[in-house]
């Protein structure tokens, strides 16, 4: 028989002889779980970084009418209005006081924006997930040998990679948006201050835009690129696999040992039931069903053995051992094997058909008696 069939969903190649160390095979779901228990987890950081500079930016943009119309309430205040008022400790500390309240009515929104925006990205990227594990120690992080692989291997290459990359769009960014409104600064000095920090904020809301759009296609291709290096590390070598595999549902030749443990009580334990059955119906030599009614107990009669060629012959020798009627009626022993397990009781169909070998049997030891 082919082996693929005795174990449906796994590959029993991993068994064979000669495992190399290559890593080949894709993690399997226990390999995840403990990753992830450890905060082995994949993230892109410039898919974050670049949502958090749009949201930023759009609520910067958004609330920068109302972050003029503070600053001007507050000079008029501090530089009109208070300017007869002592300079002492109380106006001090009242002044830095309201200096504070101020800051913090703008920055307010754009922090509470950012930070439920980074909590959102990072959510949709890894989930929910608190592990102690990445914080305990490490002897490799200070072995300067491995500093020096850390510092040239392929990873570092690609974060420095992007590094560029991201330097050179973002100059040519800044580069092309300064060429367009070029026309604009010197017409600065012509202009009011605030109509100026108008135009000026709508120049720098077309760079940060600009940027945080291209700063975000890089990051969902970093994300892809994190995805494939994770999965590449999360990789297992068909020993890895084999090891698991006896870990998690135990040794085949275990298993397989348990099992036959298993039938064999299960067998003796039904044929301990043999003896006291009241009839064994037979094929008459492949099949054998023993059943028990007691009138007082039961409402049907009930199936306490069942067997099969050679299970079927046992099941007769311990019923004439122990002096168990027998009776031949193919068609009912086959519909009773195939139709009932051990413990079951006899359906109202076959309440006739039963009960008749049934009548037969008491009608037979009432002779005898």
């Amino acid at each position: 028989m082919d082996e693929r069939y005795l174990y449906p969903g796994f590959n029993l190649q991993l068994f064979a002889e000669g495992d190399s160390g290559e890593k080949t095979e894709q993690a399997t779901p226990r390999r995840r779980e403990e990753a992830r228990k450890k905060g082995q987890v994949f993230k892109s950081s410039d898919l974050n970084s670049a949502v958090i500079l749009l949201v930023g930016s759009v609520v910067l943009f958004v609330t920068l009418s109302l972050t003029i119309d503070n600053f001007r309430a507050f000079t008029e205040l501090y530089l009109l209005d208070r300017t007869l008022i002592d300079f002492d400790n109380a106006y001090i500390y009242k002044l830095f006081v309201e200096t504070l309240y101020l800051m913090g009515k703008i920055l307010f929104p754009i922090f509470i924006a950012t930070f439920i925006a980074a909590l959102l990205i990072s959510y949709m990227q890894v989930g929910f997930i608190f592990s102690a594990e990445t914080l305990n120690p490490k002897l490799e992080r200070i072995n300067p040998i491995e500093g020096f692989k850390r510092v040239f291997s392929k990873r570092a290459l690609v974060e420095l990679s992007k590094s560029l990359f991201k330097v050179v769009v973002t100059g040519y960014i800044v580069y092309s948006v300064l060429r367009k409104y070029f026309y604009l600064f010197p017409r600065f000095v012509d202009m009011e201050l605030v109509a100026s920090i108008k135009a000026f904020s709508i120049v720098l809301f077309e760079m940060a835009l600009k940027v945080g759009i291209a700063f975000l296609v890089i990051g969902v291709l970093d994300y892809f690129y994190q995805w494939y290096e994770y999965e590449k590390s999360l990789k297992m070598s068909k020993y890895d696999v084999k090891q698991e595999f006896k870990q998690v549902e135990g040794d085949p030749l275990i298993r397989s040992r348990q099992r036959q443990i298993q039938r064999e009580y299960a067998m003796r334990r039904m044929m301990a039931e043999v003896p006291k059955a009241d009839v064994v119906i037979t094929n008459p030599t492949h099949f054998a069903v023993a059943l028990k009614y007691d009138l007082e107990a039961m409402d049907a009669p009930q199936v306490v053995a069942r067997g099969q060629d050679f299970v079927a012959l046992r099941i007769r020798e311990i019923a004439r051992e122990n002096g168990v009627t027998i009776v031949e009626n193919p068609p009912l022993a086959r519909t009773l094997f195939y139709s009932l397990d051990i413990g079951d009781f006899i359906p109202e169909e076959l309440y006739q058909a039963v009960a008749e070998v049934l009548a037969f049997v008491y009608r037979q030891k009432r002779k005898v008696l």
